[in-house]
This record gives C-alpha cells, sequence and structure tokens, in this order.
C-alpha cells in the first residue's frame, strides 16, 4: 500500500511538472522575444557541454547537510537537494532525500531511498526496488565499486502513462550497517535522463560510508 502511494504521488507530481513546464514554454514563445535576443538557450548551452563528467557542487549525506544519509556523495553544481519526510516508500526502501536538476536547467530528480538494516544483498535490495515499479522492462543488472563500497547498478525501461512513452531509468544500491540505500535517476524522458547522467554517474563515482 505504501509503494503504490509512493509511485503514484511521484509520477502524479512529475505529470504536473511538466504540465507546468510545457505551460511556460508556451507563454515564453507567445509573449518573450529573448529566443531572438542572441542570449543563448538552455539546450543550446547544454548540447556543447561535455557530458562525460559533471562539476561538484558540495557533498550531501553527512550531519548537518541538507539530507542525512548512511552515505555520502558530492551533487552536481546548481542541483539542489531537500530532505523527503513524507513515508514515500518503493519496496524495501522509503524515499529520503530528493536532488532537483531544475536549478541546473534539466527537468528531473536524482532520488535517494533508505532502508532498515537486513540480510539482502545489494542486487537483492534494487530488483525489489524495480519490480514494485509498474511498467518496468529490459533490466540490464552489473556490479559495480567505490568508496570501499561493493553495489548493484540497473538500466532500464520504464513506460510512462502520463506521457505515453518509454523512457530509460537508472539506479544503483548498496548495503551499509545502517541499511541498503538506493540512488535513483528518472527525467522528464530519454533526453533527459540522458543529459543527467553525469550527475548520477558523479553521485556513484564519489559514494562513501557515511
Amino acid at each position: 500500500m505504501l509503494v503504490r502511494a509512493g509511485n503514484t504521488w511521484l509520477r502524479m507530481a512529475h505529470g504536473a511538472l511538466l504540465a507546468g513546464v510545457l505551460t511556460g514554454c508556451s507563454e515564453a514563445a507567445e509573449g518573450d522575444d529573448s529566443a531572438a535576443s542572441g542570449r543563448p538557450s538552455v539546450t543550446a548551452e547544454t548540447s556543447g557541454r561535455d557530458r562525460t563528467a559533471a562539476s561538484s557542487g558540495g557533498t550531501i549525506g553527512a550531519a548537518g547537510s541538507a539530507c542525512e544519509l548512511p552515505v555520502t556523495f558530492d551533487i552536481a553544481r546548481n542541483w539542489k537537494a531537500e530532505a523527503v519526510k513524507a513515508p514515500l516508500g518503493q519496496g524495501p526502501v522509503t524515499l529520503a532525500c530528493e536532488i532537483d536538476a531544475k536549478p541546473a536547467g534539466s527537468i528531473g530528480f536524482l532520488r535517494v531511498w533508505t532502508g532498515k538494516p537486513g540480510d539482502a544483498d545489494t542486487r537483492t535490495v534494487l530488483e525489489a526496488f524495480v519490480a514494485a515499479e509498474d511498467g518496468v522492462s529490459k533490466e540490464q543488472y552489473s556490479a559495480f565499486t567505490s568508496g570501499g563500497l561493493s553495489g548493484t547498478k540497473v538500466e532500464y525501461l520504464y513506460a510512462s502513462e502520463l506521457l505515453d512513452e518509454t523512457k530509460k531509468e537508472s539506479a544503483f544500491a548498496v548495503t551499509t550497517a545502517d541499511g541498503p540505500v538506493v540512488v535513483h535517476l528518472g527525467g522528464l524522458d530519454t533526453d533527459e535522463h540522458e543529459e543527467m547522467l553525469p550527475a548520477y554517474e558523479l553521485a556513484r563515482r564519489t559514494l562513501r560510508v557515511a
């Protein structure tokens, strides 16, 4: 019950965000001639970026940071982290932190989910997390290590009913003495997901136990 409620809320919020973005774009096209002013657009700026690496905008996870977690990692520059208090669950974990890409010019979130300590390994945790999401297909799992932690990562396709399309999503999981941690990257669509992957990889590459 908790899982369904959590997924539904997140997807509805995603849909509302999309509606707001599309409305803003429409208004800008009708009433704002900035596109013809010579000022570079967000699309123009991001298309020329090096997508292989993201610059760090700070570290979260430690006591006193925006989100206190069992792990620490770097977030990309201009992304904004905020702790989540609502009890939204997916599989064995509960949403603890959202890192918003909008201030950096993208549409999506890096979400951090945490769970209670147990005996489940990272593959089991991640499989349960993905299985709790409707519309998932073509999962590809693999192992990784970072900062002394061994984990499992996955890439898959998600069929969005709100957008009536299929898009890529990614997640990784590690276990700590304080319980499992899952970090998930969605995105408005596959293009946005690909654009945000450097921020996701930055988090995975800098992952440490808090």
